[in-house]
């Protein structure tokens, strides 16, 4: 898989279309949450895309400190679910964190996680802050890693 990252104006009408899709058809249809995914935060994120033989299967937006949270942040993690069987998920969050890194000075990164991926984001350092929270109906708890961890 490959990765890029854009800003939102570098995104092509296509390559948008495709994300948008993306995130409904997991997020929408196959969790079964009716939400508002456009948020207009799009606009101020960076976007990490993958693609497997020119299809986009896997990708995440990204935000600098005190745009979403206090932190920097990974939000919108998601993969073709046909795919996920290959371990794409962990390329992303590696390629994700390696982002922020790149983009931005940071101390640490914060995700709202949906609890039963908790195992997932502890492999990859995050630890859980606070308590469980429904988010758009669905169980998240908020996970943060700290620098240190970053260059893992």
């Amino acid at each position: 898989m490959n990765f890029v990252v854009k800003t939102f104006s570098e995104l092509t009408t296509s390559e948008l279309y495709r994300i948008l899709q993306l995130r409904s058809e997991v997020f929408v249809v196959e969790q079964d949450c009716v939400y508002q995914d456009l948020d207009g935060k799009d606009q101020k994120a960076l976007h990490v895309i993958g693609t497997k033989e020119e299809k986009i299967i896997a990708y995440t937006r990204l935000f600098d400190s005190g745009q979403y949270f206090d932190t920097s942040s990974i939000g919108r993690v998601v993969v073709d679910q046909s795919q996920r069987k290959f371990g794409y998920g962990h390329d992303l969050i590696k390629a994700s964190i390696k982002a922020v890194n790149n983009y931005y000075n940071t101390q640490e990164i914060s995700i709202s996680a949906q609890t039963y991926l908790l195992k997932f984001y502890t492999s990859h350092g995050f630890e859980t802050i606070g308590e469980e929270y429904l988010e758009d109906g669905i169980p998240h708890v908020k996970m943060i890693i700290k620098n240190k961890k970053l260059s893992n």
